[in-house]
């Protein structure tokens, strides 16, 4: 059997200039989907998939980050005395163990590939996941979880989940290639980034979930500077890929890119219709907004 995946990287150093002015003051990892913060959802996420240690790769300004993984000792006080034992009940449920958080500084912005190259000394000699907290993978089980299967089935290596776009877009994103397809993974022998429609090996793009071998600590380690003058993960991962092997997973499921005002809003629609708890009357509220401007919503 191939080594367990026990620990995730969070690179959460990012400024979020797409959504000042919000993100002024507080991160943008700790913007909600309904009412769980970007990185609690991705936490739990990995949480399912056997995640034992969460890493996190942080910057300035963002030590809320921490404090939201940590107890509150006047805020559960206040729950207990008041009687609300469901809310103590879910803080404990979501709080990680004593020792299961590492937080570590990337101190310039120098690229997606040097945030994983900075917590190198607390992922060690071992296999790893990559999160990235902007993407929100809504799946049943969790894409995180479907890696782990493939990592398994095909006796470790390297994964990276892919995703279909429509081929006239595959010049934004990384694009795979892939060979010997079994069920929804394969072999990945081609990684382009940001390719032209007419040379692009297939219309599956990365989409921000990686399990690594813990080589690639070496290859960043030469900080190789890439596309934007940033340290690019992808071009350390198109090295490593000539050494050892590689799969895709096309994971069953949605993405949406809460890095984006459209994707984070469809994001909060697409979770909020799944909560038992507030679905019907947001149901109402959406036809009544969508009424408004000369339109109407059905449901099955």
């Amino acid at each position: 059997m191939p080594r367990p995946i026990r620990k995730a990287v969070f690179p959460v150093a990012g400024l979020g200039t797409r959504f000042l002015p919000a993100t002024k003051a507080m991160p943008k990892e700790m913007l909600t989907v309904v009412d769980r913060p970007l990185i609690q959802v991705v936490v739990d996420e990995a949480r399912e998939a056997g995640i034992e240690h969460f890493i996190f790769v942080t910057g300035r300004n963002k030590s809320v980050i921490e404090d939201h993984f940590d107890k509150q000792y006047e805020l559960e006080s206040t729950l207990r005395t008041r009687g609300k034992s469901a809310e103590l009940d879910m803080l404990e449920m979501d709080l990680p163990g004593a020792g299961e958080t590492s937080f570590t500084r990337q101190q310039e912005p120098l690229g997606l590939g040097h945030a994983v190259w900075c917590a190198r000394n607390l992922v060690g000699d071992e296999p790893f996941a990559v999160i990235l907290p902007d993407m929100i993978m809504k799946a049943s089980p969790g894409c995180l979880s479907q890696m782990v299967e493939v990592y398994n089935a095909r006796n470790g290596g390297n994964v990276i989940a892919v995703e279909e776009t429509p081929w006239e877009h595959v010049h934004r994103y990384g694009v795979v290639g892939g060979t010997d397809w079994k069920d929804n993974h394969f072999t990945i022998n081609q990684m382009v980034e940001k390719p032209k429609r007419e040379v692009a090996p297939s219309n599956l793009i990365i989409s921000g979930r990686y399990i690594l071998q813990p080589e690639i600590f070496a290859i960043l380690d030469k900080k190789e500077k890439g596309a934007g003058g940033e340290i690019q993960i992808t071009d350390a991962m198109k090295l490593l890929m000539e050494r050892q092997p590689f799969h895709g997973v096309r994971y069953n499921g949605i993405t949406y890119d809460c890095g984006d005002k459209v994707g984070f809003l469809a994001a909060n629609v697409a979770l909020a219709l799944d909560r038992e708890d507030i679905a019907p009357a947001f149901r109402e509220v959406l036809n009544q907004i969508i009424s408004t401007h000369g339109g109407k919503l059905t449901w099955d």
